[in-house]
């Protein structure tokens, strides 16, 4: 399908003889910007993601100019347009809390301009998912273009991988096991280049996912940030959304449930982090193939972890994973779970996408029958104590706690936690379960507090892992057995709330149950006496997320930006 000039939305803006249009032309022409440069040509947003604050982005100041160069030598008009940049290392409390508000701003963006298609600039944990939340509900032709991971960390000739190696070390250093000195010469050597994490945290997850779904060009996600192929793919995407934009491609056109299916059996494959539940989620109910917590867990239990990416693997990092042949060879790997007709962003199916793909380095991106772990990365249990679900990462979890009863130790908030476990007489075993609660989207805007650091006391024990279970999320980036996104959350009175010290609690990952030993009765009075703690908001963009937030099940969208809310917007008005 092609499409005439007189077809575009831009032309709305420029086309017409009269005032208005007069206005919109004259203010181009202020700009500096000749007829020739817009007139006739596709209006190509680039919502760029760069920040002075965003350590992830450092690039996109140049890479957002290869994106204009692709797009002119395509034949477009590049405007670029800056969105909030979350950087996930600075902004507090977190950047769970401004994931919609950047969704909200990239779909006003795009229909408050005069734009035919979008180039969405993201890679930092939660810019994916807000970034493409936003492109899917305005559905026009767009593309994402990931940040691509850093260089490998370094200290003393050892390779050191973001985030995981910081926590390793740091209960080290509280074990008194490591000297200020090498702390100090660690952390000026953990993260040395621009890019988003190296592990496969949070950001390496959702950008392979991304590419996975169809919404990358095919490669794109797995390139280093520093490489010179980034900017070459940058460029690549300039010219590609032209060519989309005089297509059609949009969204609705190109994508079905089978696009986010692919996804699953990608993040599985990829030994992905835990977030990758909720922000996928998310983007497939903005798109109208809403996927579940049922779909990850279906999925664990047929797609291996093939990646031996940190935490889940043992030894590699994504730079390792590049150099192995990078996301196309691992989909290859696993093309009999993959949907391979799906069509993508370049207007070929992902089957074609992935055709030829080569796996370098058999230790890197394993053969199937030689996983790092035999079932998925992910596993969703539920019972009276987590009716909707609560998420565990079995493959980065100690086995000996995969089937684990233990006695609850809870905590009411994030301060309390933190102040006990540097306590040398807290009661407190490697057996028990250590409890966080009022850390979910609703008490706390859902901060990556669900890794509770393990007691000082246990650590110089030599206890290494622990059951720790929480409403809140963790770093994609962390390890260990962490229980997640008990859902409902205790805000809401879900009965993480009723816990006591000292309740038994049962985890059983292969049966996918979690069970708090209390008769119904005991639980039906416990809830019977419980409050609501005050709002944590009472004005503002924080109060409006309280308001409108849904519970992490169905991905922590505002009830009001899902595509099930009231009527299609129609286009702006331009009188």
């Amino acid at each position: 399908m092609t499409r005439s000039y007189e077809d575009l939305r831009s032309a709305r803006w420029f086309a017409p003889d009269d005032f208005r249009s007069f206005g919109h032309r004259s203010r181009v022409l202020q700009m500096g910007y000749n007829y020739d440069d817009w007139m006739g040509k596709p209006v190509i947003a680039i919502i760029n993601t760069w920040s002075d604050a965003n350590q992830c982005h450092t690039h996109f100041k140049q890479r957002v100019e290869d994106v204009k160069r692709g797009i002119l030598q395509a034949g477009g008009f590049p405007l670029e347009l800056p969105a909030i940049s979350l950087s996930e290392s600075m902004v507090k409390p977190t950047t769970m809390l401004y994931r919609n508000f950047l969704a909200m701003e990239t779909e006003e963006l795009l229909r408050s301009h005069p734009v035919d298609g979008a180039v969405l600039m993201g890679g930092c944990d939660k810019t994916t998912p807000g970034l493409t939340m936003g492109a899917l509900s305005m559905g026009l032709p767009f593309i994402y273009l990931p940040a691509g991971p850093m260089l490998r960390g370094n200290w003393k000739g050892q390779v050191l991988g973001s985030g995981s190696d910081a926590f390793k070390y740091w209960d080290e250093r509280r074990a008194g096991r490591l000297s200020d000195q090498a702390w100090s010469e660690m952390e000026a050597g953990i993260a040395r280049s621009h890019g988003t994490c190296m592990t496969m945290g949070t950001a390496s997850t959702m950008m392979g996912i991304a590419e996975a779904v169809g919404l990358s060009l095919p490669g794109a996600s797995s390139i280093p940030a520093p490489d010179a192929n980034h900017p070459r793919m940058s460029t690549a995407c300039g010219r590609r959304i032209v060519e989309m934009v005089w297509e059609d491609l949009t969204p609705a056109r190109m994508l079905t449930r089978a696009n986010f299916e692919n996804g699953i059996a990608c993040a599985m494959a990829m030994g992905c982090s835990t977030n990758a539940i909720i922000h996928l989620i998310a983007m497939s109910r903005r798109a109208g193939h809403p996927v579940s917590l049922d779909d990850f867990d279906a999925a664990s239990r047929k797609v291996p972890v093939i990646a031996n990416i940190r935490p889940s693997g043992t030894q590699y990092l994504m730079e390792d994973f590049y150099y192995a042949g990078g996301l196309r060879a691992m989909l290859q790997r696993i093309r009999r779970h993959l949907h391979t007709e799906a069509l993508t962003v370049n207007g070929k199916t992902l089957g074609e996408n992935i055709d030829g793909a080569e796996v370098y380095h058999d230790d890197v991106i394993r053969p199937l029958d030689q996983p790092i772990y035999a079932e998925g990365a992910l596993a969703v249990l539920r019972g009276n104590l987590a009716p909707d679900g609560v998420v565990i990462k079995p493959s980065a979890c100690a086995p000996h706690l995969l089937r684990h009863t233990g006695r609850a130790l809870v905590f009411d908030d994030y301060p309390s936690l933190k102040q006990a476990v540097t306590d040398p007489d807290l009661d407190v075993t490697g057996d028990d379960i250590l409890v966080l609660r009022n850390a979910g989207p609703r008490g706390a805007g859902m901060p990556e507090w669900g890794m509770l650091p393990i007691p000082t006391k246990l650590l110089k024990q030599g206890v290494s892992d622990m059951l720790r279970l929480s409403d809140a999320r963790m770093s994609g980036t962390s390890y260990g057995g962490c229980l997640l996104h008990c859902s409902p959350e205790a805000a809401v009175g879900g009965p993480l709330a009723l816990v006591r010290t000292g309740d038994l609690i049962t985890v059983d990952v292969p049966a996918r149950t979690i069970h708090l030993e209390i008769s119904d009765e005991e639980m039906a009075a416990r809830k019977a006496a419980w409050k609501p703690a005050a709002p944590r908001y009472e004005r503002g963009y924080g109060w409006m997320f309280g308001q409108h937030i849904k519970q992490a099940d169905e991905g922590c969208d505002f009830d009001f930006l899902e595509n099930t809310f009231g009527a299609p917007v129609p286009e702006p008005d331009i009188f």
